[in-house]
């Protein structure tokens, strides 16, 4: 799996040097595996998350505010607090730093500008015997209505084309590389841009298809490398390091567009 914006650390003894206020598990209404978190004064939702193919300790936030810690296989809910508890300041900064940020708009109308393969191409409205049309980088799509939120009606096109250039370029990239995908999904993920399970499926994010053609590949690559190591490894980083020697320069370009997950 491919995350950003989190510190992580294996699975050990550790001792808080900060203290966070944890409130009683059991409140009612509380979902499980959520429970209030007190940070910088001000309570913050802690979801504890189990993962056995987790390595380490991984804390994030999430674009909602919420904090995520990942407790890897053998580890324990005392310790994912103590873990917490040790970058306190860290989750604070990013707590400020996501409130500094510009609110983002979660429409989009003519005239507004959306990624699609890498590139950022202008939504713009005409009018055809058939009704109104939405045209963006050589796409024609028909919509009730173009003076309204084109969002959903986009999205759901999105999501129609990546289906239809993901599943193929995966499988290309699986043969040269002598590797048996068994089945290819395409899913709306709000926090990660692909996984992989041991039985060989790999399920992809729809918003591969607002990325670079070497970005896309990256993560099919990243992915598919897993079925080889399952894991985040040396071993396993040493195959992605092989398959797709820019790796890192996909990452970056991830983490500074890490807004289209949200």
């Amino acid at each position: 799996m491919v995350r950003s914006g989190i510190v992580n650390r294996r699975a050990g003894g550790f001792t808080a040097r900060v203290q966070i206020e944890f409130l009683a598990r059991l409140l009612r209404g509380r979902p499980p595996g959520v429970e209030p978190l007190l940070v910088g004064g001000r309570r913050v939702p802690l979801v504890l998350a189990r993962n056995p193919r987790a390595r380490r300790y991984i804390l994030r936030l999430r674009a909602d505010g919420a904090a995520r810690v990942t407790i890897p296989r053998g580890g324990s809910e005392e310790e994912a607090r103590r873990f917490v508890a040790g970058h306190h300041a860290w989750l604070e900064r990013q707590l400020l730093r996501q409130a500094a940020r510009p609110a983002r708009t979660r429409t989009w109308l003519a005239g507004s500008e959306i990624f699609l393969r890498g590139a950022l191409v202008r939504l713009a409205s005409s009018a055809s015997g058939a009704g109104p049309e939405i045209h963006f980088g050589g796409e024609v799509l028909r919509v009730p209505d173009a003076s309204g939120d084109l969002r959903p009606a986009l999205e759901r096109h999105l999501w129609r084309l990546a289906v239809r250039e993901l599943r193929p370029r995966v499988l290309e990239l699986a043969a040269a590389q002598g590797l048996v995908v068994r089945r290819v999904t395409v899913r709306n993920q709000r926090s990660r841009w692909g996984s992989c399970s041991r039985r060989g499926t790999l399920s992809l994010n729809w918003r591969l298809i607002q990325t670079p053609a070497f970005v896309r590949d990256y993560i099919l690559l990243h992915e598919l490398m897993h079925l080889r190591e399952m894991n985040h490894s040396a071993r396993f980083w040493a195959e992605v390091e092989r398959v797709c020697p820019d790796y890192a320069t996909a990452e970056k370009w991830l983490k500074q567009h890490a807004t289209l997950l949200r």
